[in-house]
């Protein structure tokens, strides 16, 4: 798995001209999953993104977490964080994991992030989405599972 975390002041995703999800301060990420990923890397990929500290303390430094700070987390579905674009022009995405197994991942992903009890909302798996945010930083980090 591998997520693209964007610290936020508000988030929003839209599906065919209608808002389907929306945060304020928070966190917006951005979730691929490959072939070979399993549950327990959803399991550890939430708590990770949970308990990263990436909040300024009132001394402006990284020192609090999404839950220290009362936010939320926007989860969005984005197979395209697996593209292969080594050869040609057109990314090739093969490495990332399709279908069922892969909506299995991402709505595990979900709810492991929603049994850390922190508000969370979700973007729709598989749909054409429009994707806004204010990105609060700018702070944006790249996560992969080991």
């Amino acid at each position: 798995m591998r997520a693209v975390i964007q610290r936020v002041r508000s988030a929003s995703v839209r599906v065919g001209g209608e808002q389907i999800a929306a945060i304020d301060r928070g966190l917006l990420v951005l979730l691929g999953v490959a072939a070979g990923d399993v549950e327990e890397h959803a399991r550890w990929m939430a708590g990770k993104i949970v308990g990263m500290r990436i909040f300024s303390d009132s001394e402006g430094r990284f020192d609090r977490s999404v839950a220290e700070v009362g936010g939320a987390v926007l989860a969005v579905s984005q197979f395209t964080l697996y593209a292969d674009t080594r050869k040609g022009r057109r990314p090739s995405f093969v490495e990332a994991l399709g279908g069922d197994e892969a909506r299995a991942l991402y709505d595990s992903f979900v709810a492991h992030l929603r049994a850390l009890e922190i508000p969370v909302e979700s973007g729709r798996f598989g749909a054409d989405m429009q994707v806004s945010l204010i990105n609060d930083g700018p702070v944006t980090i790249i996560l992969q599972h080991p």
